[in-house]
């Protein structure tokens, strides 16, 4: 599953590194979560939550069924 969440992760990348941001996978939980780290100007971002829910999870979600949640860290 780390694998397609990670190639998941790729497809979002360059939309992210257009802004000056960035996102990095930290852990595949068994139970489903998926745990990352903004980077790069979405760092200190306060739009960076609705980025991580309605763009990165929405992604991730569709491509890995089986990801129940995505949260930073």
């Amino acid at each position: 599953m780390k694998e397609e969440v990670q190639k998941a992760i790729e497809m979002i990348r360059p939309s992210l590194q257009a802004d000056g941001g960035d996102v990095e996978l930290v852990e595949v939980c068994e139970d489903g979560t998926v745990k990352v780290k903004m980077t790069g100007a979405c760092r200190g971002c306060p739009m960076s939550q609705m980025t991580l829910k309605m763009g990165i999870e929405k992604v991730i979600k569709q491509k890995v069924p089986a990801v129940k949640e995505v949260v930073a860290v």
